[in-house]
């Protein structure tokens, strides 16, 4: 088997000291894996990463064949993009909170050994191509593994939102937006807003109203062949933004079109234990899980 290479890629707000990323790399190294280590934040501050020297993570991802993160599920996220656009897989170390995408805890590092022989499972997670379309031009486009969102400013208003699938018209909203998420981001946002779970190898899409005030209406769970649309309504000059997967939020006017649909890119996450994500979900989010 050639030679691995490894990028190890640690939220040093999370991993203090480098302390797993150390003991991560030790076990990799010993089982002759090349590895390096690139910050996932671009500005990140001198000397926050100890004394490991930090290679520019875009010019790593050429060659690479396996991306470790160490932080939350938010590190994980602001990756997805890159990792799926490369087509490499990404195993996660939870160094956070609750964690529903990585796959092994700091207490686990252990099960890195399982790697030894290259011989492991890879989970397709679905993925979102988002775009505003003005004035009939495409001005933005992004791919997320959560979420779209579009809801309002940062003071408090309630926005008028039409969505339609394939054309035909599917739901009106009036409240403080709606959420398109991915059976990954059903644990995510979507969840506090009251949307279902769903199991994230599934594939579909979710829509969730924020806060609506229509109470007929709660979430739609949809075929992922679908596209749809939502289109701002009667809003006035009231700031409404779009945000995928926490990304910075998009600024949009009264006739943008916001269009959502299944992504041919996606997330290839590691597995090399054999919790389900049943168990996952239990255990950190029902009564007396954690």
């Amino acid at each position: 088997m050639s030679e691995k290479k490894i990028i190890l890629c640690p939220n040093p707000n999370r991993d203090q000291g480098m302390q797993a990323t150390r003991a991560a790399d030790a076990i990799l190294r010993e089982m002759g894996f090349r590895t390096v280590v690139c910050s996932p934040f671009k500005d990140q501050k001198a000397g926050a990463f100890a004394d490991y020297p930090v290679r520019p993570l875009p010019q790593e991802l050429r060659g690479a064949d396996l991306l470790i993160t160490f932080g939350g599920d938010g590190t994980i996220l602001h990756l997805a993009k890159l990792a799926a656009l490369n087509k490499i897989p990404v195993l996660g170390i939870n160094m956070g909170g609750l964690g529903f995408i990585a796959e092994l805890e700091a207490g686990e590092l252990e099960a890195l050994r399982k790697l030894r022989d290259w011989d492991f499972i890879t989970e397709q997670r679905m993925m979102l191509d988002v775009s505003v379309i003005r004035e009939g031009k495409q001005i933005y486009t992004n791919l997320g593994l959560n979420d779209a969102v579009i809801r309002e400013g940062p003071i408090s208003h309630v926005i008028h939102l039409k969505i339609s699938s394939d054309g035909r018209h599917l739901a009106d909203i009036a409240g403080d937006g709606v959420i398109v998420s991915t059976p990954t981001g059903s644990t995510a946002y979507s969840l506090s807003a009251g949307g279902p779970v769903v199991e994230p190898v599934a594939q579909t899409m979710i829509v969730c109203p924020i806060c609506t005030h229509n109470m007929r209406f709660s979430s739609y769970v949809l075929s992922p062949e679908h596209v749809l649309t939502v289109e701002l309504e009667r809003n006035g000059r009231k700031p409404v933004y779009l945000c995928v997967d926490e990304s910075r939020a998009f600024s949009l006017r009264a006739d943008d079109k916001v269009q959502v649909r299944r992504s041919k890119h996606v997330m290839k996450l590691v597995r090399l234990t054999e919790k389900s994500f049943c168990e996952i979900f239990a255990k950190k989010m029902l009564p007396g899980g954690l």
